[in-house]
């Protein structure tokens, strides 16, 4: 057979395995029957010499329904992987109609806007690092702005990313990824990946949130902030391959319109928090600022399932890695470089891996601080 096929990397967990393919940098989630299967597939010499090693147990129908079902998987898990390709485009600075000048500690950076309408799909996270003209060197200028139905992000006169004006959020994670790269003085090529979640940390390790919106995940954070806890990062988790550590990033919480009574009592000043209205989809949005934790990066001990579920009372329970990943990759984006493909699956390997289920902000904070303390002696 074509082993040109066969998933570069594999790692067990639990019952499942996790295939890697170089080709499309895409992992599968299968079972040990199915990689059974795969492998002696792979390691056939013809279809027919497949076929006559599996038909001492099946039929002949099933084995040739079994030999197509594992090409067309191969075939799936072996399309190429193109990064989307960024035109040549120059920049057209009178569109810089608003330019905002953002403070990171001792770092800056500056971002022009055609509109305000375009400034609200960044400038909301970073507003409370908005404070005017800065007397730092302007480490990085971006520029943001629309034209016909797409969107253009231009790094120092590049262009960086362009998509339609309906996937802004695709936007706002490539900026992110480049404010970090600032602010960190790293490449993109730095990173294993940046996960679409909500970390954590307590000190001494964090904790990685997941879930799809709506589902109480940025809620959860807010809550635990306002228990004394820190924000690492929300929304855009990076992990960089140095040292395999989750990085701060400084966007604010956003919260949805249904956590605003939730919070107001628990939260310092937080009806003083200005509404953003963006779209229809999203309604009313808040943006709420932390505080920077001690330190800049902090290991992963434990990736967590959120669902907040109103009748539910709190648990946590381990989950399957097929769960977590099911939830964490289609929205994130990981690295194509093998060495990081590597990195990512050993990473995997040395985390807890949870759901929690919760309603009574009271017992969920209580159970995220027990669960800190355990992680924390098995370090």
């Amino acid at each position: 057979m074509n082993n040109n096929l066969a998933p570069a990397y594999k790692k067990l967990f639990g019952e499942y395995w996790v295939l890697w393919y170089e080709i499309s940098n895409s992992y599968s989630i299968v079972e040990p029957k199915f990689i059974l299967l795969l492998e002696s597939y792979l390691e056939s010499n013809s279809k027919a010499d497949f076929l006559d090693t599996i038909s001492n147990h099946i039929s002949v129908s099933e084995s040739n329904s079994i030999s197509e079902t594992l090409f067309s998987y191969l075939q799936s898990c072996n399309e190429p992987y193109n990064p989307t390709n960024v035109p040549s485009t120059i920049l057209n600075t009178p569109q810089r109609n608003i330019s905002e000048t953002y403070t990171f500690d001792d770092k800056s950076i500056k971002i022009n806007y055609d509109s305000e309408l375009v400034k609200k799909i960044v400038h909301p996270a970073l507003a409370n690092y908005c404070k005017g003209a800065s007397n730092d060197t302007i480490l990085a200028t971006f520029d943001l702005y629309l034209k016909n139905e797409d969107l253009l992000l231009f790094k120092d006169e590049q262009l960086i990313s362009s998509v339609s004006k309906h996937s802004y959020h695709i936007i706002q994670g490539k900026f992110i990824m480049h404010l970090l790269c600032t602010l960190y003085n790293n490449l993109e090529s730095d990173w294993i990946g940046t996960f679409h979640g909500s970390t954590i940390t307590d000190g001494n390790s964090s904790i990685l949130f997941i879930g799809d919106s709506g589902k109480g995940k940025s809620t959860l954070c807010a809550l635990l902030v306002a228990n004394g806890f820190h924000l690492l990062a929300d929304d855009v988790s990076p992990l960089l391959s140095k040292d395999e550590h989750i990085y701060y990033n400084p966007s604010a919480i956003s919260i949805k319109k249904g956590a605003f009574n939730l919070l107001e009592p628990l939260v310092n000043n937080f009806e003083d928090l200005p509404i953003v209205k963006f779209n229809k989809t999203k309604g009313d949005l808040k943006y709420m600022p932390c505080n920077k934790p001690k330190k800049d990066h902090y290991p992963c001990a434990a990736i967590t399932l959120v669902n907040y579920n109103p009748k539910s009372k709190t648990k946590l329970e381990k989950v399957s890695i097929k769960t977590i990943l099911e939830t964490i990759i289609p929205d994130s984006w990981l690295s194509p470089n093998p060495m990081h493909a590597m990195q990512f699956l050993d990473w995997l390997g040395q985390l807890e891996l949870y759901q929690l289920t919760y309603s009574d902000t009271k017992s969920v904070t209580a159970e995220v601080s027990n669960l800190f303390q355990q992680l924390n002696k098995k370090r």
